[in-house]
């Protein structure tokens, strides 16, 4: 018993000893640097938080590349969440700055090497949800850690706006849309120009998304913007072709929210909203949680992706061409949904009754 004691002090001796981690790393806008920790004898996991993948976004505008900064930044709190309205409507959390990205690297005895690297898009009806830290009930739903270690691959959650704030169109010109799917798009970018220094293959990305984060993977694999920067792509439960997933008819939300805030639903409705308190602005685009079965509550998921003849030219059907060279597996989650089809059809959350002989 004595020996096995000693021996096992000896290998957590040689575990820790034999620690690889990644230190400091130099990307395009500085020195950041995460933290390492142990999670198994001689695995460990750097983990990067918080890392600014692009500026403060400037209010219905496309991202734009982040400026730098000074000195070493030390990546280790998780960045906001994009603004959004709580599970109750009443309230919002999150903040216009929320562009951030976080990043899981396992390490065995050295310093890894050429890793597949996967981005996830978190799902929430496109209205809500975040990959930055606590979610739900204060469970830490999208720590990328356990899919870094199990498959030996890089894993990254990227922030996206959501809501009005990521999701409103003017339907023209003054306001396109499709706000958070630029911010995805941004996101893939910087990954795919800065992974290498963290130990991930440019080359071997794979985007993997569930609910409104699945149908996200699809319209990213689909967007003429994103040639060359995906390899892979994973759709649980959602893809670009969900009849809650694109909004045909954007003006008439838009002009709804406006006439919420007090701006004018005319030329000047898309100047007025720039420049409206950004917590109204998220509060008028509360989801409708009135449904029926002939009236399913996934229809009024109305601030969605819609055709704006940018990053999506065209309807969805018409785009897979794009995705033609992307390996693309989509599925459905089990019990994904269910939180509407209980809206809808109250009877499905009793318990089945036992037919009579």
């Amino acid at each position: 018993m004595t020996m096995l004691k000693i021996a096992l002090v000896v290998a957590l001796c040689m575990g820790s000893a034999s620690a690889a981690s990644l230190g400091p790393v130099l990307i395009e806008g500085g020195m950041v640097e995460g933290k390492n920790h142990r999670i198994g004898l001689f695995r460990f996991m750097d983990v990067f938080k918080g890392i600014p993948f692009a500026a403060q976004p400037q209010r219905f505008e496309k991202p734009t590349p982040h400026p730098g900064w000074e000195g070493v930044l030390k990546a280790n709190r998780f960045g906001k969440r994009c603004m959004q309205v709580t599970l109750t409507q009443t309230k919002t959390r999150g903040s216009e700055d929320c562009l951030f990205l976080n990043i899981w690297i396992p390490q065995g005895q050295t310093v890894s090497t050429g890793l597949p690297v996967m981005v996830y898009f978190f799902g929430g009806g496109f209205l809500v949800g975040g990959s930055m830290g606590a979610n739900f009930l204060d469970n830490y739903l999208y720590s990328g850690e356990e899919i870094a270690d199990r498959g030996n691959v890089i894993v990254v959650t990227v922030g996206y706006r959501v809501g009005t704030l990521g999701f409103l169109s003017s339907g023209d010109a003054s306001g396109r849309g499709n706000y958070g799917l630029w911010d995805q798009h941004a996101g893939i970018a910087w990954v795919h120009r800065n992974i290498k220094a963290f130990g991930g293959d440019p080359d071997n990305i794979t985007v993997f998304g569930e609910s409104a984060g699945a149908a996200s993977v699809n319209f990213q694999l689909i967007s003429p913007k994103n040639k060359g920067l995906i390899r892979r792509g994973i759709s649980q439960s959602g893809v670009a072709l969900s009849p809650w997933a694109v909004n045909s008819n954007p003006r008439a939300l838009a002009e709804k929210v406006a006439v919420k805030v007090g701006c004018p639903t005319d030329e000047q409705m898309m100047a007025c909203l720039k420049i409206t308190d950004p917590v109204a602005l998220t509060l008028a685009g509360e989801l409708n949680l009135k449904g029926s079965p002939s009236n399913p509550i996934v229809l009024n998921l109305i601030l969605a992706p819609v055709i704006d003849g940018d990053f999506l030219p065209d309807e969805p059907g018409n785009l897979f061409h794009n995705a033609a060279d992307i390996d693309y597996i989509a599925g459905v989650n089990n019990m994904d949904g269910h939180i509407f089809c209980g809206i809808d059809v109250p009877s499905i959350n009793q318990p089945l009754q036992p037919t009579p002989p």
